[in-house]
């Protein structure tokens, strides 16, 4: 698929660094980013030259999805890595855990 559709990832996309991909989506799905109530069959419109991504979807529509999403469960609910999901701030702000 690599020469025929893009890739957008909000996180990590080890393997997929062949084609046109579009990394490190900010604000992630995990935290109820756009990215989050993305379905199949959505055109997005990539603009490579001003930066840009735009879900080709009513607004109507995307505040619909955003008002009945959840975000998924952790995977890890215990021990020092759950303390760190629930400390650290996003990639784009440095993945720190504290202010």
């Amino acid at each position: 698929l690599g020469s025929s559709v893009a890739l957008i990832t909000d996180g990590r996309f080890s393997g997929g660094t062949h084609g046109f991909v579009v990394g490190h989506i900010t604000p992630e799905a995990q935290t109820g980013g756009v990215i989050a109530v993305v379905e199949d069959g959505d055109r997005i419109t990539i603009d490579a030259e001003q930066n840009t991504l735009s879900l080709e979807v009513p607004q109507e529509v995307i505040d619909r999805r955003l008002a009945t999403w959840s975000p998924p469960p952790y995977k890890v609910t215990k021990g020092a890595l759950y303390k760190f999901i629930k400390t650290v701030s996003s990639a784009s702000e440095g993945c720190v855990t504290d202010e």
